[in-house]
């Protein structure tokens, strides 16, 4: 099977502009493809995964990544799929945020001479002059066309600011100076950034002639990868300060029935053929299949270790008081944390950094999202000293997993 049939196989192909031109180039390594991260938080999150999964193919098949970081862009924010505009971030934020990106992205591409390399486009976007844009791209762009674009339209009812209104101008440009500058005739996004790729693939023929070489591919990342990878609260996150190991484990290991064996084609490397046979699985087959995705996962991000590590936390959940907890993310309470010898539920879940507010907490207990040691308790439940001697699990919602204990 070919590298583009392999991609096609796992459902990671949505459109293209030129399928014949594509599949030369991607399956005889002759492609040097870009895909662009803005710098919105400082760590990549699930919902980058395709992309990233989608880099490490390709350049295992002998083709080019060009990691571009969204620095400049990362100036006017991307108005697809929002419905208000983006808070504004500061230089250093920005800078920062890429260089959190660079080290993650480091454990699924290979960077250096000949092989993968990053660029950021605050090194070309910022030096433009704002008048020389408008007389060099400006007229390569139909405003009626534009408006036309999923990713405005959807804005126009609530405003769509100038500011915004220029972003697909600058993800064009991107694509333009990277094929000028580093060779690049192949770009790759979500489907949602369909209208501002072909931008990008316009320009080009615009200002170098039709023989200009550009493709555009789109992943299937905005009804698959984005779902997955919401972001702000419940997001879950590649660096394990934000979100641990083993909760990235049990993220994937409670993934939808209907949705492990399509996580599995996307996002693992397991053979298409080990793949296909999984297809017949049901029932408790299902569970092992969860598993199999959570620790493929777990192990890409995280290294093996750590997915060893969160894989017996996990079966350790399951097996009662003789199952090994000791990889569990865990919190150590202080008996001066104590009031007669118990502490609330909602000050505990504060302790632990399981919540940002007793709100948050209260909330999660009234609407039974909160159990201690596989019971749900409400709001006003009291964990004593007794409890915590021998040590609790706290549960909130059906994913993430804590151990407390008395020191």
């Amino acid at each position: 099977m070919t590298t583009y049939d392999e991609l096609v196989a796992r459902g990671l192909i949505a459109q293209v502009t030129d399928e014949e031109e594509i599949k030369e180039l991607v399956n005889n390594g002759k492609a040097t493809f870009y895909i662009g991260f803005d710098p919105t938080a400082d760590s990549l999150h699930v919902g980058h995964f395709m992309a990233l999964c989608l880099m490490k193919r390709l350049q295992m098949a002998g083709n080019k990544p060009v990691v571009l970081i969204g620095g400049g862009t990362g100036y006017i924010g991307d108005p697809t799929g929002r419905t208000d505009m983006r808070t504004m971030m500061t230089p250093e934020t920005i800078q920062h945020n890429c260089d959190c990106f660079k080290k993650q992205m480091e454990r699924f591409i290979e960077f250096g001479d000949n092989k993968a390399i990053m660029v950021n486009n605050a090194d070309w976007l910022l030096d433009l002059n704002y008048i020389d844009v408008l007389r060099e791209v400006g007229p390569h762009f139909s405003v009626n066309n534009m408006l036309r674009a999923e990713c405005y339209k959807q804005r126009m009812e609530k405003g769509l600011s100038f500011l915004e209104f220029n972003y697909m101008i600058m993800q064009s440009y991107d694509f333009y100076h990277l094929y000028q500058n580093y060779g690049c005739n192949m770009q790759f996004g979500g489907n949602d950034q369909w209208s501002n790729m072909l931008g990008g693939t316009e320009l080009i023929r615009r200002k170098l002639g039709k023989d200009a070489y550009a493709m555009t591919i789109t992943l299937l990342l905005n009804a698959e990868g984005k779902k997955m990878g919401k972001t702000g609260k419940g997001a879950v996150w590649l660096d394990p300060n934000k979100t641990s190991p083993f909760e990235f484990f049990q993220y994937w290991r409670n993934v939808a029935d209907a949705d492990v064996l399509k996580c599995i084609r996307m996002l693992t490397f397991i053979p298409l053929e080990e793949v296909n046979q999984m297809d017949q699985w049901e029932g408790s087959q299902l569970n092992e299949a969860k598993e199999i995705l959570a620790y493929e996962l777990t192990s890409l991000v995280h290294g093996k270790e750590e997915a060893d590590k969160a894989k017996e936390a996990s079966h350790a959940l399951f097996a009662g008081n003789g199952g090994d907890d000791s990889n569990m993310p865990t919190t150590e309470i202080s008996a001066d944390q104590l009031t007669n010898d118990s502490i609330g539920i909602l000050d505990l879940m504060m302790a632990c950094g399981l919540v940002a507010s007793k709100g948050e907490a209260r909330r999660l207990a009234k609407q039974g999202g909160v159990s201690v040691d596989d019971v749900k308790v409400d709001e006003n439940a009291q964990i004593t000293k007794a409890q915590l001697t021998n040590s609790i699990k706290i549960r909130k919602g059906k994913k993430v997993f804590h151990k407390v204990i008395l020191k």
